[in-house]
């Protein structure tokens, strides 16, 4: 079969697919925007990216869509024009327009969307925490008018695909037997726990396993991801374990929240807020790392902080539970699909901070009494999310059942 991937910053979550594919006899290409500059084992072809929709207001969202979805059309339409090109399967992630008229260039195309994240006014991510986000109308009409280029994606699509069943749960419930859950899969033979690990902090201390080390990993630093309640609760972690060593991973940018405005960051305003409370030769901030040390960090904590809004569920997480991690995340519905509060984790409701102190402060503490949660986040993850024994088998699956 002939498969082309859509995708803005290629792979994304088709790493693994892709390649696979590629191995078993298909012909792989891929189209992503033109700044996107990351290797590939496929081939790659680039889409102008688009200018500024000039756009305002509830519109704005989808007209930005439209664009870079008429931006990669008219690439494709190139494709087809100049090289002969049709492919047999078009799959794309939805969630930047891109998919959004592929259809009118190749309908003889069976078309495959990744459905990440249906956005909502209630219940979701836009309305969980009161301290950035308020309930005004105007916000509840923006939020809703990031559904419209969601939508299309998945009315164009013939089958989509969703990495949890609570992901695939926030799209309307009419479009949900359309959906396939199948996650994008965890190297379990690479993330696994090491005895031998050891991570070297910038100031040369180098951290093994069996020390005191609490781990926090996001992209950016930012409330999304809990780093606000997570630097609350440091202080009082850091004053009943005086040996702690606190490892925090993250860019200073915002991923997915807005930013913080004024020139400041979000890591900076949370930083400054327990700045007196905190023994910051203690606290370490790597920003953002090579996948190799990041594991490391995973293989070397003896306990994993990790919260997220109602949102879509981080593949750290999932990478720490499959390193053998102590966890202890946020009561919030993606994790708790994967968590199981004394059975293979720790669950704290994400905004009681001092019940994040005690928590962390309990796994710091007695180490032995969390080697059950540790196996058990594991088993997990190597029973039911193992890239190579469940998920990959099934993601191509997927894709030549729809050709």
């Amino acid at each position: 079969m002939r498969i082309l991937f859509v995708h803005q910053n290629f792979p994304g979550q088709f790493l693994h697919l892709a390649p696979a594919l590629k191995a078993r006899g298909h012909t792989v290409v891929a189209l992503t925007d033109e700044g996107n500059t990351r290797a590939s084992p496929v081939t790659v072809l680039r889409y102008r990216k688009p200018g500024a929709s000039g756009a305002e207001g509830i519109g704005r969202s989808y007209a930005e869509a439209a664009e870079r979805g008429a931006s990669a059309a008219r690439a494709a339409a190139q494709l087809r024009r100049d090289k002969g090109f049709v492919p047999d399967v078009v799959f794309g992630h939805g969630g930047w327009g891109e998919t959004l008229f592929l259809r009118e260039v190749w309908p003889e195309a069976r078309h495959l969307t990744y459905a990440e994240f249906y956005y909502g006014t209630r219940g979701l991510d836009a309305d969980f925490d009161p301290e950035f986000q308020t309930a005004d109308l105007g916000r509840r009409l923006r939020t809703s008018a990031r559904k419209a280029h969601l939508m299309m994606a998945l009315a164009e699509a013939d089958a989509a695909l969703a990495p949890t069943r609570w992901q695939a749960s926030t799209f309307p419930s009419p479009w949900r037997d359309r959906i396939s859950v199948i996650h994008d899969g965890i190297d379990t033979e690479r993330v696994r726990p090491n005895p031998a690990a050891s991570l070297t902090l910038p100031g040369g201390r180098v951290l093994r396993v069996g020390d005191e080390v609490v781990s926090f990993v996001n992209r950016n630093l930012e409330p999304y991801r809990g780093y606000h309640i997570f630097m609350r609760a440091l202080p009082a972690v850091l004053k009943a374990r005086p040996e702690a060593q606190v490892v925090i991973v993250g860019g200073d940018g915002a991923s997915y929240g807005p930013a913080p405005g004024g020139g400041r960051t979000w890591k900076q305003i949370f930083l400054d807020e327990v700045r007196d409370g905190l023994d910051l030769s203690r606290v370490h901030f790597l920003g953002q790392v090579p996948y190799a040390q990041f594991l490391s960090l995973l293989q070397v904590a003896r306990v994993h902080a990790y919260l997220t809004y109602p949102f879509v569920l981080s593949w750290s997480l999932m990478e720490a539970m499959s390193a053998g991690g102590l966890i202890v995340a946020s009561r919030t519905p993606p994790v708790e699909e994967m968590i199981r509060d004394g059975g293979n984790g720790r669950l704290v409701d994400f905004f009681d901070v001092a019940g994040w102190s005690a928590a962390l402060v309990e796994a710091l503490a007695n180490p032995a009494a969390g080697d059950r949660l540790r196996q058990a986040a594991r088993a997990t993850i190597a029973e039911g999310y193992d890239l190579h024994r469940h998920c990959l088998p099934r993601l191509v699956e997927f894709v030549e059942r729809a050709g």
